[in-house]
């Protein structure tokens, strides 16, 4: 067995003590490289079934190829996908693009409090209805008290603080100081009643391992993450307005793996084409605490 199978092993092994223990349980997609592989592996664990609702935040300034991606997979592997948004802020302007707040404004706006309110089930929720191929509004407004999602510890200084069982208070609020032990593989899945679980199987996987496994299992991805010509590609995804790419000729998922193995990277933040972390200190701590993904 070789790292990648031990790391696989670890996933499947979270999704199904997750599934065993939570009830009400949904996973983020946010269309990335990392959720994506998440949700290959979630096929795995399950046996090509996802047996739980894809949860994506819509903030309308995503690449557009990212929701084409979305809908187009969503429909293809016959995906249980929701889709939640804050409404009012949009029809307010209150937005990075429209000028009338700042970049971690936006993203409390349009992800934070978007996420927060389409978990509790507060505000509308929008399910893939696969008859028609087409959004419509979901009549199931049951909160999700339980969240898979596609966190790194290496991604950024903030994720390396989480938890593969990592509590949250009735608000989605992080209390970054009081996250359970968690040693010799054996995970607090136990949790006071009210509290908000995220949880997080991807959390030792590196970037390097998620290209590796991509390009051993040949995971579809956005074409966003290669060179499509002009020697740049998106090394992590977002909003357009908040989204740089890197200068890389990596074309297909075994040049990127290449490309990290030497070292092109290795000084250079996986986000560093995220404007939002620099307004937040270089990180995304206080965007974390109160909900972000």
């Amino acid at each position: 067995m070789d790292n990648l199978d031990r790391l696989e092993a670890q996933s499947v092994y979270i999704f199904r003590e997750a599934y065993r223990d939570f009830k009400n349980l949904c996973m983020l997609w946010s269309v990335g490289k990392d959720s994506t592989v998440l949700l290959w592996l979630a096929r795995k664990a399950f046996f090509g079934h996802v047996p739980l609702p894809l949860v994506h935040i819509d903030t309308h300034y995503k690449i557009p190829e990212m929701i084409e991606y979305r809908d187009r997979l969503a429909i293809e592997w016959g995906l249980d996908m929701i889709y939640g948004e804050n409404k009012a802020a949009l029809d307010a302007e209150l937005t990075f693009p429209d000028g009338k707040v700042d970049r971690i404004t936006c993203c409390k706006n349009l992800k934070s409090e978007a996420l927060k309110h389409t978990l509790s089930g507060d505000w509308p929720r929008y399910r893939m209805d696969h008859t028609l191929k087409k959004y419509a509004l979901d009549a199931n407004a049951e909160p999700y008290s339980g969240v898979i999602a596609g966190v790194r510890a290496d991604e950024e200084g903030s994720r390396s603080k989480e938890r593969y069982f990592s509590p949250r208070d009735k608000n989605n609020e992080w209390d970054v100081g009081d996250q359970p032990p968690e040693f010799w593989n054996q995970f607090k899945t136990d949790f006071a009643p009210g509290t908000h679980v995220r949880i997080h199987p991807l959390l030792d996987w590196t970037e390097l391992n998620i290209w590796e496994y991509i390009d051993r299992e040949k995971i579809p991805t956005v074409s966003l993450y290669f060179d499509r010509g002009d020697g740049k590609r998106y090394r992590s995804l977002g909003c357009w307005p908040c989204t740089t790419p890197v200068e890389s000729r990596a074309r297909t998922p075994k040049d990127i793996v290449e490309e990290l193995r030497a070292g092109k990277f290795s000084n250079i933040a996986e986000r560093s084409g995220r404007e939002q972390d620099k307004e937040d200190g270089g990180g995304l701590e206080t965007l974390r605490r109160d909900g972000y993904m």
